[in-house]
């Protein structure tokens, strides 16, 4: 798995920019952002949070919690996740159920 710094730096190199713009850009000082990138110095949630809004991903990739950058990006899976969130224990469970009963049926499919 690579480390916060490793996935800092190929976002910002995605996005084409220079440590001192990714710095610019969340009000920041290059060197601080080279520290991050070689896991010197490790940022606030706050800092991660405003990293993510520029360089387009998540949170939880940077943190390295999923490996897929563009993981709960999408407004309509993260709003039936949210009204998942809120349902009663029992609910949830069945529908959680459900579901994992469709995706592996769509899984045993591809193979």
């Amino acid at each position: 798995m690579n480390t916060f710094g490793q996935k800092l730096k190929s976002g910002r190199d995605a996005k084409g920019f220079s440590q001192a713009e990714l710095a610019r850009r969340i009000s920041s000082h290059h060197s601080i952002i080279g520290k991050y990138e070689r896991d010197e110095v490790k940022p606030t949630i706050d800092v991660v949070k405003k990293l993510a809004d520029v360089l387009e991903t998540t949170v939880g990739y940077l943190l390295g919690e999923t490996e897929d950058r563009e993981l709960l990006k999408d407004p309509s899976m993260m709003k039936r996740l949210n009204d998942i969130a809120k349902f009663p224990e029992q609910d949830k469970v069945c529908i959680l159920y459900a579901l994992d009963a469709m995706i592996n049926n769509v899984k045993l499919k591809a193979i």
